[in-house]
């Protein structure tokens, strides 16, 4: 269920999911499952077959690829092999969505922070932003092993408040998966469906309660004007 709170209450913070929301991450990660699938001899997917199961992390896409047909020894080791592939060509082919770096600008000339909230590691999210400079330019970067809970669990959420320095009702939280939307309404914030992210075809997001959805990252600046 949606957040309740005062539909007028200005926004000082934009909260991003990385992967599927920030940052077009299935392209690079797409490799890496096709590497592992190429050790085993079986057949390669294709990018739309892989670019749906990409929020779900490196077991997400091993359950994609080979599904229960694996030895448990067998599949941690082609799991490890995955992440060690893709943290060795983190950003050969990632990039900001497009549209994405005309929002951040843009936020950033209204004088709104905005900061990432993922599960996805530290070791691979400190690196992948750096790469792409956004270290510089993001207020926070919280990453799946930065608390000890991760989404759906609000605390991630909460800590990102505490270090902006703003309460859940002054944020909002931006993702692709139903977890991050959980998270971002029990953490009393509103949030807001990344459409153009990484959402499968059966994915019920009018069921999500999220307080919005966007088709692209520049929808956020018309969502923000008739909700703030």
């Amino acid at each position: 269920m949606a957040a309740d709170f005062n539909i007028n209450h200005p926004i000082r913070a934009v909260l991003f999911d990385l992967d599927g929301t920030l940052l077009d991450t299935a392209p690079d990660l797409a490799d890496a499952l096709n590497h592992v699938l190429q050790l085993e001899q079986r057949q390669t997917l294709s990018f739309e077959e892989i670019r749906p199961a990409v929020s779900n992390g490196a077991a997400g896409l091993m359950q994609l690829g080979f599904g229960s047909t694996l030895m448990e020894e067998r599949s941690e080791q082609l799991r490890k092999e995955l992440i060690s592939f893709y943290q060795n060509n983190l950003c050969n082919k990632t990039t900001l969505f497009d549209g994405m770096n005309v929002l951040l600008d843009t936020l950033k000339q209204r004088e709104i922070d905005w900061g990432i909230v993922t599960n996805k590691p530290s070791y691979l999210t400190d690196p992948l932003v750096a790469k792409l400079g956004l270290n510089e330019q993001t207020d926070c970067i919280i990453s799946g092993d930065t608390t000890p809970h991760s989404k759906p669990h609000p605390e991630p959420i909460l800590h990102a408040c505490k270090l902006l320095n703003f309460t859940p009702n002054e944020c909002i939280y931006i993702g692709d998966a139903q977890r991050d939307i959980e998270a971002g309404s029990r953490a009393g914030m509103r949030t807001i469906v990344a459409k153009y992210g990484y959402i499968a075809d059966f994915d019920a997001i009018e069921n999500w309660g999220a307080d919005g959805s966007i088709d692209h990252p520049e929808s956020l600046l018309n969502w923000l004007d008739e909700n703030s």
